[in-house]
């Protein structure tokens, strides 16, 4: 027997499994590294995020990610590449983390990673009616094992595709093992590159949990500020949003898209919500001589209004919500605001009031993913379309 399979036994049946989640989204600024203390399965889960980290790529590693990003005409050869690179260059931070840790390689059980999203296709977005949903992630598992000697679970979005689902979002499966609560009604609102939430009911119903996409978080203010600042990554605090105004005339064209009126769940990505949908939206409403700082606060209510639309459209007799955020958008003191102003019967929060780090959380999801696959079950969430009840991702040995 390859003692590999030993050893993945033996992590199953261990108390507290040490679990690297690795995620590194559409925003390309680093892959955050959360070494999460995992023990039990299924509602009995507990974790807790002993380190994390986010280690930053270089120019020239971030570059060649965009390069493929969300392109229908990538290079097929750099992509090939790049699947491999990405990999390599993962598991060089996750050593040098480890290192700075003080943590020997041999105290890890498992690393999670998600890889790197290079194209979301979805038929939602896709539209080709003989065609099933598709993701594609790079940076192989197989890569990061022989590269850490740790064992890998990888790729988590193609079982959820192969059962019926979009790939995305998986934050549904972490959030109600850990965040459900008996006596309130919860949305744990993840504002990343993407912006999706997950509804987690006071009476813990698995088949009354719900998640979805909204709309663009980040990406599109992200997207703006790279191409008009060049020495800017992103809006730090919404500096320059907060000297611009609401265009009404832009909103409405920036909302007036097919998929606003799709039913939910759903998911999206920069694949649609790009500059090039910015442009159209801009010729649409005859705003392109708009100043920056105007564009910038425009696509800042872009985001609030998609995100309190899909909130007020699916879950519109709850009551009282208790919103906890987490991603990059939280960081956003006007989007904030405005999510405020706009959802008054709401109380909001960060996971940090729940002892997860909110730049953490999407990496120990990926852990929680893990854990349950090695150690779990899955979880029913009833017969809905678009939330499979399977555990995900692919074992990768070291040898």
């Amino acid at each position: 027997m390859n003692p590999n399979i030993s050893k993945l036994y033996h992590i199953a049946q261990k108390s507290e499994r040490k679990i690297i989640g690795l995620m590194s989204g559409t925003s390309l600024d680093g892959l955050d590294i959360a070494l999460c203390l995992c023990s039990g399965s299924g509602t009995d889960t507990r974790v807790a995020v002993a380190k994390f980290v986010t280690m930053p790529y270089d120019s020239d590693f971030r570059a060649d990610i965009k390069s493929v990003f969300a392109k229908k005409d990538a290079d097929l050869e750099k992509v090939c590449l790049l699947n491999e690179v990405v990999a390599i260059n993962h598991a060089a931070l996750i050593l040098k983390a480890l290192k700075e840790w003080n943590i020997a390689v041999d105290e890890i059980d498992l690393i999670a990673s998600h890889g790197q999203t290079i194209f979301h296709a979805p038929k939602i977005l896709h539209g080709k009616a003989s065609y099933p949903n598709g993701t594609l992630q790079i940076g192989d598992g197989d890569h990061l094992a022989v590269h850490t000697g740790i064992i890998t679970i990888a790729d988590f979005r193609q079982k959820h595709i192969a059962a019926g689902g979009e790939g995305a979002p998986l934050a549904v499966y972490g959030d109600y093992l850990v965040f459900a609560k008996q006596g309130e009604n919860r949305i744990m609102l993840n504002i990343g590159g993407i912006a999706n939430f997950t509804f987690l009911p006071a009476d813990k119903d698995a088949s009354k949990v719900f998640s979805t996409d909204v709309g663009p978080g980040n990406t599109l203010m992200d997207q703006f500020i790279q191409a008009n600042y060049p020495d800017l990554y992103f809006d730090q605090d919404a500096a320059l949003a907060c000297k611009g105004n609401l265009n009404p005339a832009l909103l409405h064209a920036l909302l007036e898209n097919e998929f606003f009126e799709k039913n939910f769940p759903k998911t999206t990505g920069p694949e649609l919500f790009n500059l090039a949908y910015l442009q159209r939206a801009q010729l649409q409403s005859n705003t392109v001589n708009l100043t920056k700082e105007d564009v910038l606060a425009t696509l800042c209510y872009f985001t609030a209004s998609s995100i309190v639309k899909a909130i007020n459209t699916t879950l519109p007799e709850i009551g009282q919500l208790h919103i906890y955020m987490s991603g990059g958008g939280m960081h956003n003191p006007l989007l904030v605001k405005l999510l405020k102003n706009s959802l008054t019967n709401s109380i909001f929060g960060t996971t940090a009031d729940l002892a997860i780090n909110p730049d953490a959380k999407e990496a120990v999801l990926f852990a929680l993913l893990a854990n349950e696959t090695i150690a779990g079950s899955p979880i029913h969430f009833g017969d809905r379309e678009g939330v499979p009840s399977v555990c995900m991702g692919k074992i990768c040995l070291p040898s």
